[in-house]
């Protein structure tokens, strides 16, 4: 079952209202999206946007409910501008970013998220694989050397990166790397003893900057963070939880420069963590981070 992270502080601080217009950029299996739907009644409108076709169905019976206005769109939230101008809305009230891979994802999508399974090596967001799609296979099994060393290093921040990297060149000149468990051995093959004895799987590091890399994870944040503050009303807020540092530094880096900027304001100065009881109920709440911001209008920002 998948559990909302921080879900108590996230909808406290969005401060929904009866009647507005939110967004779930990262619908997944409704969670959050439950609770704002409830918080806006039958006169508000819900936008939910998710990547995965087959986790927006699922989200939309849990979502059968609600008597707001709902509206789901399938797309990546790198597009919120774009979609919601499509669906004619001018303005919207509040956004959320839940920026952590659904437990849905992990545990039956089949897509190779997780090293625990056997799984084909695809890593991608879209639930339908076209020939055109990046994969995690595409990548080791055919991009250079320094290139891997360059991704596993810059978005798994893995610092054994290079010998990784070699060793995924060694390994598929043998054989193709097809799957999870293919991609794991040789990780295991590549790195000291006592790295595959700590208390992180020696496998993560780079399993996530493969993922970060299929689906250009921070391009897309930069870009659906954009457009969603043009989308933003006055006084509206946007929300995010963050998972890893490279999203942390990228959603904190644009809320500064909104502030500095004059066009908004911190609604938590200091970041939101999980408590000690809610990383101990759900172990992969651990690392995430809540961050809001409100948009300005002209005149408040005149004022500061």
């Amino acid at each position: 079952m998948h559990v909302p992270v921080l879900l108590q502080p996230t909808i406290e601080l969005l401060d929904i209202k009866e009647g507005e217009i939110v967004v779930d950029a990262t619908l997944g299996l409704a969670g959050h999206a439950k609770v704002m739907a409830g918080k806006i009644g039958k006169e508000g409108t819900l936008i939910a946007f998710d990547a995965d076709a087959k986790l927006l169905a699922k989200a939309k019976k849990n979502l059968e409910f609600a008597k707001c206005r709902q509206i789901f769109i399938n797309t990546n939230f790198r597009h919120i501008k774009s979609a919601l101008e499509k669906e004619g809305i001018r303005a919207v009230d509040k956004v959320l970013f839940d920026l952590g891979l659904n437990s849905e994802q992990f545990e039956n999508s089949g897509r190779g998220f997780t090293f625990q399974k056997d799984e084909p090596l695809l890593m991608t967001l879209a639930s339908e694989i076209e020939k055109d799609t990046l994969t995690a296979k595409e990548i080791v099994n055919t991009w250079a050397e320094e290139s891997l060393a360059d991704i596993i290093y810059g978005y798994g921040e893995e610092r054994l990166a290079r010998r990784i990297a070699k060793a995924i060149i060694e390994a598929r000149e043998k054989k193709e790397i097809e799957t999870t468990f293919d991609l794991v051995e040789v990780i295991r093959q590549a790195v000291p003893v006592f790295y595959t004895k700590k208390k992180t799987h020696f496998a993560t590091k780079t399993f996530q900057a493969l993922r970060i890399t299929v689906n250009d994870e921070i391009g897309a944040l930069r870009e659906g963070l954009t457009g969603a503050w043009e989308k933003l009303s006055d006084g509206g807020r946007v929300a995010v939880l963050s998972f890893h540092s490279l999203e942390s530094r990228t959603v904190k880096e644009f809320f500064k420069d909104k502030v500095m900027a004059g066009e908004g304001k911190l609604i938590n100065k200091k970041v939101i963590k999980p408590s000690r009881e809610e990383e101990l109920a759900n172990p992969r709440s651990r690392s995430a981070q809540l961050r809001v911001a409100s948009r300005l209008s002209s005149r408040q920002a005149l004022k500061i």
